[in-house]
This record gives structure tokens, C-alpha cells and sequence, in this order.
């Protein structure tokens, strides 16, 4: 394995509390395994997740950090243990959140990695011989090959992107509830991921309701393919809609027990909602046992998606053409800050993408 010694990258070097300050660093990677590649990147989408992350709201984090984990690039290096029949110089892959775990586990052998709980996640923790694990503003990444993702010819390296993290995590509850031709499905929030959830759960056949605050994105819902729009400020929004779903996939960050109720109370019997966002720490849950035992519905999360689970979305993807909204900017220390910006004010439609990594890292 040829590989890269040093890695160029931006993020916040010194304090968290700099936020949303960013500078150029180098650093080395984690000692090259068997199993690894390395990747020079292209492209990497900007996830809410590396705001909660830089901004300290999950806690510490050592530094100095590049953040990113929606990442597309070309392979340029490959480990002696990985599968040259699946892996070679030049394809171009995605990586997400994920990059490597334990492997051994039922959860690992079953397809399931998303929820080993030796899980490593890009830029949340550290590889064995005590490196940190960055993320995807940088030049290049060395990563797992399992979690390595090849990505099919007709998707665009800048649109492919946000569908690393964003597009699978709204993608797998409608995977994992078995979503087909009539299934009714609600997308509570359409935003960054609400609006590629909506998406996919048309192409997998769904009839599709999205419900949001107001009726300011009523239209965008119609054209994105929405069938019905619900307003939840409208009065009784939820009487009138009893028992018309069976899946609510809910995209936001509204955990306020009453708001929840209302919202869960359109499921049919036997009907589900999951939850796809990761809150602040200290957010809690609160559940009434009485309304989901008499209304029998679920609720529950769900994280990202397995290597297998982002495969078939990526297939899903191109067979479709779906492509998500975005905002691209070309990576440099100031679009790095003018992106996060523009993100935590929720002023993108809806999801920014880093690009012209050649041009910046040379």
C-alpha cells in the first residue's frame, strides 16, 4: 500500500468555543491496516451533525478536528488484505459516518454495523493506536474498505454527497418498515433530510404526506412529489387526519411530548414513528404508556444505514434520479465558515456540499 503520509485539512484547531472560526492543519493518519484504502476527495456534503459536533453541543472533542463525513473521492491507495476483484485505483466511492467496527459481533455478521457498539464514526473517536479519527474537509481520508461505498456512474459527485449521511438516514426507516405501493407514509420536517426522505419513499411507491409548521412549503412539497401537506399550526390538524398513516419518519428535533402526540396520533394501529435525529445532550423522551398501549403504535430511532443498506440507496438513487437540493461551495477557511453559517441559520435549500478540493489542496 502506497499511501499518504500527511493530510491536509481545515477545521477548528484550537477551541470549540471559536466556533465558527476554522484554519489549515496537517495531520497523519492512523497506521494503514490490511483492510484499509485511502481516498483523495472531491466533494464532502456538510452535515447538521458537524455543527452539533463543532459547536461542543455532544461534548469535548480533541483537536485540532476536520469535521465532514459525507464524502465522495477516488481511491488512491489499497491495503494487501482488501478485495482487488471489488476494490481498485481510481474508482470513485463515498464514505458516511461510519469507517470502521469490531467486525466479530451478530450485529457486524448480520448486516447490521450501523449498530455495533464498537461502531467508529468519522471524527467521533479514535483508532487503535490512538489517532483521532478526522473527517472529510481535508484532502485525503484512510478509512475501512467495508464502509467504503462505490457510487454509481449516473450520480454527480456533488449531489452523491449528501446522500452519504443525510439521504441513508431518512432512507432506512422506510427500508426497514418494508415501504411498498400504497404504504402511507408521513415526513415530519421537510428540510435537508426530510425532502430526500420524501423522495425516496416515492420511488419506493409510498403515498406520501409531509407535515410541517406552517403551509410556507406547501408548494415545494407538491412538486418534490408530496401527495398530502399538513400544517400542524392549523387547528386540530390531527383529528381531521386519524388513522391515514403508517409510517411517520420525523426529520426534525421536535421531542415536546404534546406536539409528539398530536403528530403520532394520525398513525393507524400497528403503525410507526422513527426518529432519525441525534438531540443535543441532555434531551429527553418523554412517553405517555397508556396512549401508546390503547392507540397500539411504535416509536423508535434509527441511525444512518449499513454499508449493505447504502448500497441499495445509492442504486435507489440513480434508478431514480433523485438528486437533493444543494448549495455548493468551494472549499477555503472563509466558505467553511460562510457554509456553517448559512446551515445554523437555516438559510440553504437544503443541503451545502464543499467542492473544488483540487483546486484548494492541490
Amino acid at each position: 500500500m502506497s499511501a499518504v503520509q500527511d493530510i491536509k485539512a481545515i477545521g477548528i484547531v484550537n477551541s470549540l468555543k471559536d466556533w465558527p472560526e476554522v484554519q489549515q492543519f496537517t495531520y497523519k493518519p492512523h497506521k494503514g491496516r490490511p483492510q484499509d484504502v485511502d481516498i483523495k476527495i472531491l466533494a464532502c456534503g456538510i452535515c447538521g451533525s458537524d455543527l452539533h459536533a463543532s459547536k461542543g453541543k455532544w461534548g469535548d472533542l480533541p483537536l485540532p478536528m476536520a469535521f465532514g463525513h459525507e464524502i465522495i473521492g477516488v481511491i488512491v491507495a489499497i491495503g494487501e488484505g482488501v478485495d482487488s476483484s471489488k476494490y481498485k485505483i481510481g474508482d470513485r466511492v463515498g464514505v458516511g459516518p461510519e469507517c470502521d467496527s469490531c467486525g466479530k459481533c451478530w450485529r457486524c455478521e448480520h448486516d447490521h454495523e450501523n449498530c455495533c457498539r464498537d461502531i467508529k464514526n468519522l471524527y467521533l473517536g479514535s483508532y487503535e493506536d490512538g489517532t483521532t479519527v478526522q473527517g472529510g474537509y481535508a484532502s485525503h481520508i484512510r478509512v475501512n474498505s467495508k464502509f467504503v461505498i462505490h457510487i454509481p456512474e449516473k450520480l454527480e459527485t456533488e449531489y452523491a454527497a449528501p446522500l452519504m449521511c443525510g439521504g441513508i438516514t431518512g432512507f432506512r426507516p422506510l427500508i426497514s418498515y418494508g415501504v411498498k405501493k400504497g404504504t402511507r407514509v408521513g415526513i415530519y420536517g421537510l428540510g435537508g433530510i426530510g425532502h430526500m426522505t420524501l423522495m425516496f419513499a416515492k420511488a419506493l411507491g409510498a403515498e406520501v404526506t409531509v407535515i410541517s409548521r406552517g403551509t410556507s412549503k406547501k408548494e415545494l412539497a407538491k412538486r418534490l412529489g408530496a401527495d398530502h401537506y399538513i400544517a400542524t399550526s392549523e387547528e386540530g390538524f390531527e383529528a381531521k387526519n386519524y388513522d391515514t398513516l403508517d409510517l411517520i419518519v420525523s426529520t426534525g428535533s421536535d421531542f415536546e411530548p404534546e406536539s409528539l402526540a398530536k403528530v403520532i396520533s394520525m398513525l393507524r394501529p400497528d403503525g410507526r414513528l422513527t426518529f432519525i435525529t441525534l438531540p443535543p445532550n441532555g434531551v429527553k423522551l418523554e412517553l405517555i404508556p397508556v396512549f401508546y398501549l390503547t392507540n397500539c403504535v411504535h416509536i423508535g430511532g434509527s441511525a444512518i444505514g449499513s454499508p449493505k443498506e447504502i448500497e441499495y440507496m445509492l442504486q435507489v438513487a440513480a434508478d431514480h434520479d433523485i438528486k437533493p437540493m444543494i448549495e455548493t461551495f468551494d472549499i477555503s477557511e472563509d466558505n467553511v465558515k460562510k457554509a456553517w453559517m448559512k446551515v445554523d441559520s437555516g438559510d440553504i435549500r437544503f443541503r451545502a456540499v464543499l467542492t473544488g478540493y483540487d483546486k484548494f489542496f492541490k
